[in-house]
C-alpha cells in the first residue's frame, strides 16, 4: 500500500484534526498490507524534516521503505497530466498526485490518503483508503 504524504504529515506534525485518523489507519493497514512510499512521496516528506538522516530514521522506525516507481507508471503519469490539461487544468508540470496514482495503478497498490479528488478522477482502478471511503 502506498501511503500518501498527507497521512504521514498528519502524524509527524500531530495534526489536531487528522492525526488520530491517520495513526489508526496506519496501524490498521499495516496489519493487512506492506506500507511503502515512492521517491515522490519521499521528496514531499523532506519538506517536514531538516535532514535526510532524520527522515530516513523516521521511516525506518515506521518500517516504511521507499520503493522505486516503475517506468510504465512514469509514462502513465504523463498521460494523466495530458488528460488534466485537456480538462482545463492550469498547472504546467506533471503533478505529484499523478506520479503517486500512476504508480499505484501500474503496481496494483491501494493508496492510503485523505486526498481523493485527483486519484479518483484520473486513476479510477486504484483502491483508495480515505475518510468516508471505507
Amino acid at each position: 500500500m502506498l501511503v500518501d504524504t498527507d497521512v504521514l504529515v498528519d502524524v509527524f506534525e500531530n495534526d489536531p484534526t487528522w492525526a488520530d485518523w491517520s495513526i489508526a489507519q496506519l496501524r490498521a493497514q499495516a496489519q493487512i498490507h506492506r506500507l511503502v512510499i515512492n521517491p515522490v512521496i519521499y521528496a514531499e516528506l523532506s519538506l517536514t524534516f531538516s535532514t535526510v538522516e532524520a527522515l530516513d530514521a523516521t521511516l525506518s522506525d515506521l518500517q516504511i521503505p521507499v520503493i522505486e516507481t516503475p517506468k510504465p507508471a512514469l509514462f502513465l503519469a504523463g498521460k494523466a497530466f495530458v488528460q488534466y490539461r485537456t480538462r482545463g487544468g492550469t498547472k504546467t508540470h506533471v503533478l505529484t498526485d499523478f506520479f503517486i496514482g500512476a504508480h499505484a495503478a501500474v503496481a496494483g497498490l491501494p493508496v492510503l490518503t485523505r486526498d481523493l479528488r485527483r486519484y479518483a478522477s484520473y486513476f479510477p482502478t486504484v483502491r483508495l483508503v480515505a475518510p468516508h471511503s471505507n
